[in-house]
């Protein structure tokens, strides 16, 4: 049986988390005398609300996941490193992710002085489960896989997902950033199967908010409530929330950009496999495509030339020559080809 308490560091389990003025009374019709604000409305004066209650409230209603399983963290950064300070003792557990992936999952790890095991993908970026689970043991708390993969956006198979949360030994964390571009389906319909799985997903993509950084985290409610004692009382800020409740009032926009990028991402792999110089164009779930080109960092640098700036991802492993080219507007992409054909 799964039990948080094996996972979490000794430390955390005995933390007594700052409560701050806004957690010991929820409310707006009161006179606000605790927390040492000035009491003069320029609608910012007042700190936010560190719960986050109706931004979550209406997530769950979206996202048809329980409030108090959904962790918001300025950006997806904030949970990554609030997972690897709350489960994993420096200098002596370990983390175990698939390689290539996103980056700062090892950088959180160096930060916090947690050994980071990477194990390559497969020849067609599907994880080697077998090799994976070999590399665990008795101190590796994490498993952080990315599903679309950034950069080699590709969706992981499910099959060999839900092996690795039955089988790994500590959290298993599934960052589904660019779920919206996929057409296969979020992990989060299996939170109730598995109390190890912890699932990422972002603003930053499909609904055009990078700019604010805000990140979510659904997981089980204890996992949840660990990271909600150990994060900043005031994490996100006023600001955020309030753009974040309007737009996600406005889910219509958010459809029409998720098919508008589609309709381009498929636009955009037509003519970069008409262009001569591009070797392959990988089949993409997310809103970015992989290109492989004979000389890509001579690309890279007249493409920079011309102020249209992409991604050298040709020092990667199992990315070697590979460019990575965010689906843009159809200007844009349309601008980009044009740039190409000149070459």
């Amino acid at each position: 049986m799964f039990d948080i308490n094996n996972l979490i560091r000794e430390n955390i389990r005995r933390l007594v988390p700052y409560s701050s003025a806004r957690d010991e009374f929820q409310g707006e019709d009161a006179i606000f005398l605790d927390a040492n604000e000035n009491p003069y409305n320029t609608t910012l004066n007042r700190y936010p609300d560190p719960r986050q209650i109706r931004l979550k409230q209406t997530i769950a209603a979206i996202k048809n996941v329980p409030a108090d399983k959904i962790f918001l963290g300025n950006g997806s950064d904030e949970a990554i490193d609030l997972l690897i300070r709350a489960f994993c003792e420096p200098g002596t557990d370990n983390i175990v992710s698939i390689k290539p992936t996103y980056g700062m999952y090892k950088v959180c790890a160096d930060i916090n002085n947690v050994e980071f095991r990477e194990v390559l993908l497969t020849a067609d970026f599907q994880p080697d489960t077998a090799q994976l689970l070999k590399m665990s043991d008795a101190n590796s708390k994490l498993l952080f896989l990315c599903s679309p993969n950034n950069p080699t956006s590709n969706s992981l198979n499910k099959n060999d997902v839900v092996r690795l949360i039955e089988e790994f030994p500590g959290l298993v964390i599934i960052d589904e950033a660019y779920i919206d571009f996929s057409t296969t389906e979020s992990f989060a319909g299996l939170l109730d199967r598995y109390p190890n799985l912890v699932i990422l997903q972002t603003f930053s993509k499909a609904w055009g908010m990078a700019g604010v950084r805000l990140g979510m985290a659904f997981a089980a409610k204890e996992i949840i409530a660990v990271l909600n004692r150990i994060k900043y009382p005031y994490n996100i800020n006023i600001l955020t929330q309030r753009t974040a409740l309007e737009r996600l009032n406005d889910t219509a926009s958010k459809d029409k950009w998720i098919s508008m990028i589609i309709k381009q991402r498929d636009y955009l792999a037509r003519e970069l496999a008409k262009l001569p110089m591009v070797k392959r164009v990988l089949p993409s779930d997310a809103n970015f495509l992989m290109a492989r080109f004979d000389n890509p960092r001579e690309i890279f640098a007249y493409l920079t030339a011309k102020k249209i700036i992409v991604r050298d991802r040709s020092k990667v492993s199992l990315c070697e020559g590979f460019l990575r080219i965010t689906v843009g507007t159809e200007a844009e992409n349309l601008a980009l080809i044009s740039a190409l054909q000149q070459y």
